[in-house]
């Protein structure tokens, strides 16, 4: 088999159905499969090949799977290893795990696909300190695209786009959920194009309050109303011969939408208490958060102006689409924030890492950038770890009641309420540590530094589902 590029496997062990069974499983997996039957051997092959994953028998004629695991951490120290222990010899292999080694699996193997699982789970961390290594030795461009941070297929995709609309005239609609980036990629539509010369507008629909959204737009003239004490231009008559962003677009009311629709269609503005018409040639780009077919749908929405707006539409992914930009994004806010508030902050942890890339980022990346400024503030030293992080993307593992959920505890009696904060630290934990370990309740425990049967009388308690872990971790 062809060794398949950073994604190479050691197999020490010398059982001829085992040796079979990982053969199909680096076949199936596109692994490259180096195999050793002891000790001695294991270590030739690592002084001549780089391994990603090194899968350890603990019982080898010679040198012990120990020594093996010693030499592996002192030599290739971004190498994970998986230990092979036999049911009766579980302490052998806690005894692995103490000096380093990622997990252990027990024969006979129950469970394949748990197998593969666990497998794919050191590869990818790996994969990740790897990543970490040339992030934080600035080896790796944030981005090749004006001023986005992401090279992830999806983004590729959006940047492609902006390229192909940039050199026209036509209306844009940009669309995703709120911290996407709509904006930049507006920005960057202006500045691809020809009218990168003229102004580029910028207007929050939906911060604007209705009555004054129309002069924002159009202008007024001097006595439109009380304190217009002088003509004012409109920000369509501001953008000539460059491009207005109307963000929220969605938020407009129904009279709005009205007077939206007479510009798109005609260029036509009339500025509030004029009749003068003047027009308007700037590109019009648009973005909202909803889904605009079905607020016409819901008569909300004039379908009229939805299809002026959406000539050519933009969907921005979130960030939960895009998770290969998240090590990418948190670099590139680590250092402006580090730069901009004079931290020494230069490294994020694997701990942290692999806490930013599980979150689902309900806020995208502004939430992203915030909780990056926030842990360059609370870092100490020069390395952010997940301790430093919000609490609610950690799944509790430092658990802290939010606002609202500190007030309902303050209305408890004493007792209560810490049984209610008990619980709550005590669920967020053991989800997390179970994820973190594959769904494998041995090293979940050894983790939190307990006793198996108490780790999983604690589980029970809080009714995690350990099979629906594991199920959602493999789906």
């Amino acid at each position: 088999m062809e060794p398949v590029p950073n994604r190479q496997l050691l197999l020490v062990d010398d059982e001829p159905a085992l040796i079979e069974l990982f053969q199909r499983i680096a076949q199936k997996k596109s692994y490259g499969l180096l195999l050793a039957r002891d000790g001695g051997e294991a270590l030739e092959i690592l002084t001549k090949h780089p391994v990603d994953v090194a899968l350890l028998d603990l019982n080898l004629k010679g040198l012990s799977g120990l020594q093996v695991l010693e030499h592996l951490k002192k030599t290739q120290v971004d190498t994970e290893a998986i230990v092979i222990t036999g049911r009766a010899t579980v302490e052998s292999a806690i005894a692995a795990l103490k000096m380093g080694a990622y997990d252990y699996i027990t024969k006979p193997f129950d469970d394949v696909d748990q197998l593969c699982l666990r497998i794919e789970k050191a590869m990818e961390k790996v994969a990740l300190v790897r990543r970490l290594h040339k992030l934080e030795q600035g080896h790796v461009a944030s981005g090749d695209f004006l001023d986005f941070v992401g090279k992830s297929q999806k983004m590729r995709e959006v940047y492609a786009l902006i390229g192909h609309v940039a050199s026209g005239l036509s209306n844009v609609l940009i669309l995703g959920e709120s911290g996407t980036g709509k904006e930049l990629v507006a920005a960057a539509i202006h500045q691809k194009s020809e009218r990168r010369d003229g102004p580029f507008t910028v207007i929050n629909c939906a911060a604007v309050p209705e009555t004054l959204l129309e002069s924002e737009l159009f202008g007024y003239v001097k006595g439109a109303f009380t304190g217009a004490v002088g003509d004012k231009t409109g920000l369509f008559e501001q953008a000539q011969g460059g491009t207005i962003f109307l963000d929220e677009i969605g938020d407009i009311s129904a009279a709005m939408q009205v007077k939206l629709l007479r510009v798109l269609q005609d260029g036509e503005i009339r500025r509030v208490g004029g009749n003068r018409v003047y027009y308007s040639n700037a590109r019009v780009i648009a973005a909202t958060n909803q889904d605009l077919a079905q607020l016409v749908k819901k008569k909300l929405f004039r379908e009229d102006l939805f299809y002026r707006l959406n000539v050519i539409s933009i969907q921005v992914p979130p960030l939960r689409e895009r998770a290969e930009d998240i090590p990418l994004l948190a670099y590139h806010f680590l250092r402006e924030f580090a730069e901009r508030l004079r931290r020494p902050v230069q490294k994020i942890s694997v701990d942290a890492m692999q806490s930013l890339q599980a979150y689902r980022w309900p806020g995208n990346v502004r939430e992203l950038e915030n909780a990056m400024e926030r842990a360059v503030v609370l870092t100490h030293g020069d390395t952010v770890t997940a301790k430093d992080l919000p609490a609610n993307l950690l799944g509790a593992v430092f658990y802290l009641p939010d606002d609202h959920e500190q007030q309902e505890l303050n209305h408890l009696p004493y007792q209560e309420a810490k049984e209610r904060a008990v619980n709550n630290f005590n669920k967020n934990y053991v989800l997390y540590l179970l994820k973190q370990a594959g769904g494998n309740l041995s090293t979940a425990s050894l983790k939190a530094g307990m006793d198996r049967s108490n780790f999983k009388k604690i589980v029970k308690k809080c009714a995690v589902n350990v099979k629906e872990i594991k199920k959602g971790l493999m789906g």
